[in-house]
C-alpha cells in the first residue's frame, strides 16, 4: 500500500498558547471551538468538518442547474497549545503530543501580530523563536520515540528469524538516518526515504516525518499591509524548509464565514483585493500536503466533488462513492472540467471527440467529470 494512503486524512491546528489557533479553526469549521484568553483553553482536541471551497463545482452547477449541490470536505482538529517542555510533559504535553501523532498534516500557527491586551506566554512576538520552539518539542518527541522503536528493532535482530532480522536491519538503517536529522535540529521529512522505508517506520507515527504549513495569524490591518516584518519572518523559515506559509486575520476571517451568500463574500474580497480568502487558501493547502485530489459527477440531480488520492485508479474513484462501483467496475465514461466549460454541454463534448472511455487501469485527474457503468 502507498506510504499515502496510509497518512490519515485530517489537518492537526498546532501553536504556542493564545496564537489565535481556536478562533481560525472556529471560522474554518463554522464550530464553537472555545477561545479564551488563558493558556490551555483547549484541552480535548476540536474537530470540523471543512467544505473544500472549488469555483469548479459552482461552474458545474451553473450549467446542470442541480437540486444540490454537494463540495468536497477536509478535517481539521484544532489541538492544543504547546509550551516549552512539552516533549516532556509540560502543559500537558504529553497528551497534546499524541493528538498530533493522529493527524496527516500538520498547520503551525504562528502568531504575526502586535496586542497588549493578548497575553504571549513568552511575553514577546518573536515569530522566530516561536517556530523554534515548536519544532524543538516536535523533534525532541520523534527522538523518544526512536529511541523506543530502536530497542525493540535490535531486540528483533538478535532473537528473530532471518526475514524478520533482514526487516529490523531495515528499521535500523532508517532510524539511523532519521536521527541524524533530529540531533541536528531537522526534521524527519528532511530526510530522502523511499516509499519502502517511511512503510517500515510508519508504526513511529513520527510528527517531523508528516507535512507542515504555517499560518501566520495578523491582525485587521495586516490583511492588506505588505512587508509585516513577522510574517516575513515566517516565510523565510517556511522557505528554507520547501513548505508553504499563509496568511489569514482570524477575526477578519470569522466575520467573512458569517456572510452565507457566495457573491457578497467575492465583493469582500475583491473589496480588499484579495482573490481567495485566507481559511481558502489554508484549505487548499492542506488539502495538497495530504496528496488529495478531485473529481465530479454531474447532472440535474447532483453536481459533487469527490475526494481521492492522487494517482488513484479509476475502480478506486468509483469505490469511494460506493463499495459496489468498485467491486463491480465496468468502465467509466470522462471528460474533464476545462471541456464543459469550453464546450457547455455534453452534447457537444461528444461531437469534439472529447467525451472518453476509460478502463481499470485509467489514473483519475484532477477536475475529470465521470459517470461509472458498474455490475455487481
Amino acid at each position: 500500500m502507498p506510504y499515502n494512503n496510509l497518512m490519515a486524512l485530517n489537518c492537526g491546528i498546532v501553536g504556542l498558547p493564545n496564537v489565535g489557533k481556536s478562533t481560525i479553526f472556529s471560522a474554518l469549521s463554522g464550530a464553537r471551538a472555545e477561545a479564551a484568553n488563558y493558556p490551555f483553553c483547549t484541552i480535548n482536541p476540536n474537530v470540523g468538518i471543512v467544505n473544500v471551497p472549488d469555483r469548479r463545482l459552482l461552474k458545474l452547477a451553473e450549467i446542470f442547474k442541480p437540486r444540490r449541490r454537494i463540495p468536497g470536505t477536509v478535517e481539521f482538529v484544532d489541538i492544543a497549545g504547546l509550551v516549552k517542555g512539552a516533549s516532556t510533559g509540560e502543559g500537558l504535553g504529553n497528551q497534546f503530543l499524541s493528538h498530533i501523532r493522529e493527524v496527516g498534516v500538520i498547520a503551525q500557527v504562528v502568531r504575526c501580530f502586535d496586542d497588549p491586551d493578548i497575553i504571549h506566554v513568552e511575553n514577546r512576538i518573536d515569530p522566530d523563536s516561536d517556530m523554534e520552539t515548536i519544532n524543538i518539542e516536535l523533534a525532541l518527541a520523534d527522538l523518544e520515540t526512536l529511541g523506543k522503536r530502536r530497542e525493540r528493532a535490535e531486540r528483533s535482530h538478535k532473537v528473530q528469524g532471518k526475514n524478520e532480522q533482514k526487516q529490523a536491519e531495515t528499521v535500523l538503517a532508517v532510524l539511523d538516518r532519521i536521527g541524524l536529522a533530529l540531533e541536528q535540529g531537522k526534521p524527519a521529512r528532511s530526510v530522502n526515504l523511499t516509499e519502502e522505508e517511511r512503510e517500515a517506520v510508519y508504526d513511529c507515527h513520527f510528527i517531523t516525518l508528516k507535512p507542515q504549513l504555517y499560518v501566520c495569524n495578523v491582525d485587521e490591518g495586516g490583511v492588506r499591509a505588505a512587508g509585516n516584518p513577522y510574517v516575513e519572518a515566517v516565510k523565510r523559515r517556511a522557505a528554507a524548509e520547501g513548505s508553504e506559509a499563509v496568511v489569514i486575520c482570524g477575526k477578519f476571517e470569522a466575520e467573512l464565514a458569517g456572510l452565507d451568500d457566495e457573491a457578497e463574500k467575492l465583493a469582500f474580497l475583491e473589496e480588499l483585493g484579495l482573490k481567495e480568502s485566507g481559511l481558502d487558501a489554508l484549505v487548499h493547502a492542506a488539502y495538497r500536503l495530504l496528496g488529495l485530489r478531485t473529481f465530479f459527477t454531474a447532472g440535474e440531480d447532483e453536481c459533487r466533488a469527490w475526494t481521492i488520492h492522487a494517482g488513484d485508479n479509476a475502480p478506486k474513484a468509483a469505490g469511494v462513492i460506493h463499495t459496489d462501483f468498485e467491486k463491480g467496475f465496468i468502465k467509466a465514461e470522462v471528460y474533464s472540467f476545462n471541456d464543459i466549460v469550453l464546450y457547455g454541454t455534453e452534447a457537444k463534448i461528444r461531437e469534439a471527440g472529447k467525451y472518453r472511455i476509460e478502463g481499470k487501469d485509467y489514473i483519475v485527474q484532477d477536475g475529470d467529470v465521470m459517470f461509472f457503468k458498474f455490475n455487481v
